[in-house]
């Protein structure tokens, strides 16, 4: 791989990481308190109309391209692991993965997946609702240091000087 094709990686990986590290920040800044502060049956309505309209092929190309290059990039740096600056990419692309997409699969999804299934309205709703917001909220935070983490380190990887 060449110096200039490395830095371009370098460059996407943490604009995609910035950029899903923003969408992640607004939910655990003000969506989430926003959703909250309506009635149950709103709210839940709401998130579930949201989670049906952020499968979109630009925020997947978004969250599962930047993983893409993250991935690649683990690759490369473990077999050329002597390279200046392939800690940083390491570190980076741990983050994002692990602490944004794993943590996707396996928390927020379910999260969903269990509020898809919830009549608004109901009693159940309302329960499934209030455990919703603590718990996929905790784990959109997760997220959100998590790609915004792996943005700085991307950052500094593509501005560090080789030796």
């Amino acid at each position: 791989m060449t110096h200039q094709s490395l830095f371009i990686l370098k460059l996407v990986a943490a604009l995609g990481c910035g950029l899903v590290a923003g969408v992640f920040f607004a939910f655990s800044t003000f969506v989430m308190s926003a959703l909250a502060r309506l009635q149950p049956a709103q709210g839940i309505v709401a998130m579930q109309s949201i989670n049906i309209t952020a499968i979109n092929p630009l925020f997947m190309l978004a969250l599962f391209g930047t993983a893409a290059v993250c991935l690649f990039l683990t690759i490369a740096v473990v077999l050329k692991w002597h390279q200046p600056g392939a800690a940083y990419l390491l570190t980076g692309s741990l983050l994002y993965l692990v602490g944004s997409i794993l943590v996707t699969i396996a928390f927020n999804v379910p999260l969903n997946d269990a509020l898809a299934t919830v009549q608004p309205d109901s009693t159940d709703g309302a329960h499934v609702w209030a455990n919703y917001l603590t718990n996929w909220t905790f784990w959109n935070h997760v997220r959100t240091i998590a790609a915004l983490a792996a943005a700085g380190v991307f950052t500094i990887a593509s501005t560090a000087v080789r030796q």
